[in-house]
């Protein structure tokens, strides 16, 4: 094993292509091991004292490989396992906490294309490990004593599944759209991305009364992801237009994600769908400390607009789980990232993709608007986004002109507009983003510094 478990942790939990490690059978068995270890001893604690740990996945083909591995290191350190099946990321959260157990995990690679997969850990309150946790994984994984740790023969966990887990996180979705308002009338087309959450999203919206049209909803192990879902919005756009419906929604992979789609087949993303909630919120004095919780990644013009209205913005490092830092940190409830992790902490402990598109349909519902007419609300800054492939992640500060190179930029932008460059957390690449007024000026930007990158560290 040695030194090459040190770093397991990205942005977003363990990923990598199946059967390369780390997520091959006997690294995740470790993994397992070291989860089931931590919470022996404590250190992850359970509020009940079961030593349960709850697994849901995406429906990657390789999930009945690492759901086995996982429940089999769990076992083998005297942990009860509870399969759930294919759920979202988030239901396992809420599943985490509601069944009182001591951590929950998700096997998957969230909008990644089927060969990945990854494993995301939360604590018995629902949220993601913290970074000093995912540390002890990363030390218990690589230490070669492991197995000696493990206990008796008679302390050796059991596996279940749980029938009727999916009914639970159904009813608790439900449960964030107002009692007095039902989606009769209300044509949706839903894209689960042939991802986890392709059986319960479409009940969720159906029970509330919602004519569902479906797409990318017949997974077969490998066409997650695959031009479907929250990446690929033309398809949903396409089929508003054709069937006239009021609004599309689409799902990443793992479901904690959502994009949505108006009336007209427009796309509105993170930003919008944030502004929409934020104005509505503060309006009816929902909105805690009247702070919005968003990411360098976000448009300008969100800002502008929340400010305009006494809204105020804090931004984080890329990945919700910063975003979900701040907001318990400073008590705030409403947070995301444009690529549309919406994050409402008074009803979910992670980016809900379901739950977000309920809030903006019951905004819908109240309002009496269409989704064209809510979206409506600020101009987006012009972005320009590159991703460059990278051999390996070198300091940036350390390349020989970057910063000078970067300075010259940020002042032909004058002072309106932004430059902000940072390594992918998921993949190989730098992302390097100009935001600015002047849509030609951007890009020229943008890839002059995307093309110096791509000469020194390629």
């Amino acid at each position: 094993m040695g030194s090459q478990t040190t770093k397991l942790f990205g942005t977003d939990g363990i990923r990598g292509t199946s059967n390369q490690f780390p997520m091959t059978p006997e690294t995740v068995v470790r993994i397992g091991q070291a989860i089931g270890y931590l919470i022996r001893k404590k250190i992850i604690s359970s509020p009940s004292q079961a030593n349960r740990v709850v697994i849901g996945k995406d429906t990657r083909l390789s999930g009945y490989m690492i759901e086995q591995a996982l429940a089999s290191g769990l076992n083998s350190m005297g942990i009860y396992v509870q399969l759930v099946g294919p759920l979202p990321t988030p239901a396992i959260g809420y599943l985490t906490r509601t069944m009182r157990a001591a951590a929950g995990v998700v096997i998957s690679a969230s909008h990644n294309a089927y060969q990945d997969n990854g494993i995301k850990v939360f604590g018995p309150d629902g949220f993601k490990l913290d970074d000093k946790l995912e540390k002890e994984i990363e030390i218990l994984v690589a230490d070669e004593n492991l197995s000696k740790m493990l206990p008796g023969s008679k302390e050796i966990g059991r596996t279940r599944r749980i029938e009727d887990a999916q009914g639970r996180y159904i009813v608790h979705a439900k449960s964030s759209f107002p009692l007095d308002y039902t989606l009769d009338g209300v044509r949706i087309v839903l894209d689960t991305a042939h991802g986890a959450s392709y059986k319960v999203a479409p009940a969720i919206f159906e029970e509330l009364g919602a004519e569902v049209i479906q797409v990318g909803n017949q997974p077969n192990g490998i066409n997650i992801n695959d031009k479907v879902g929250a990446l690929h919005p033309s398809l949903i756009s396409h089929g508003v237009v054709q069937y006239r419906a009021d609004v599309g929604i689409g799902l990443d992979g793992d479901a904690d994600r959502v994009i949505m789609i108006d009336e007209r087949g427009k796309f509105i993303n993170g930003d919008h769908i944030l502004a929409i909630c934020a104005l509505h919120m503060k309006q009816k004095g929902l909105l805690k400390h009247d702070t919005l919780v968003v990411t360098q990644m976000s448009n300008f013009g969100l800002e502008k607009k929340m400010t305009e209205h006494g809204i105020k913005v804090i931004k984080t490092n890329v990945g919700d789980k910063y975003v979900v830092d701040e907001m318990r940190k400073g008590g705030y409830n409403l947070g995301g990232e444009q690529s549309g992790h919406i994050i409402f902490l008074d009803q979910s402990t992670t980016g809900d993709g379901t739950v977000a598109a309920l809030n903006v349909l019951s905004i819908m519902k109240e309002t009496g608007k269409r989704l064209s007419e809510l979206a409506n609300i600020f101009e987006e800054m012009p972005q320009v986004l590159i991703n460059c492939r990278v051999r390996s992640r070198v300091e940036l500060k350390d390349i020989e002109g970057y910063d000078r190179l970067v300075k010259s930029k940020e002042a032909e932008l004058g002072g309106n507009g932004r430059i902000f460059i940072r390594y992918s957390g998921t993949e190989p690449l730098i992302r390097v983003l100009v935001e600015g007024v002047d849509k030609k000026k951007i890009t020229g930007i943008a890839e002059e510094i995307a093309s110096f990158l791509e000469k020194q560290i390629s």
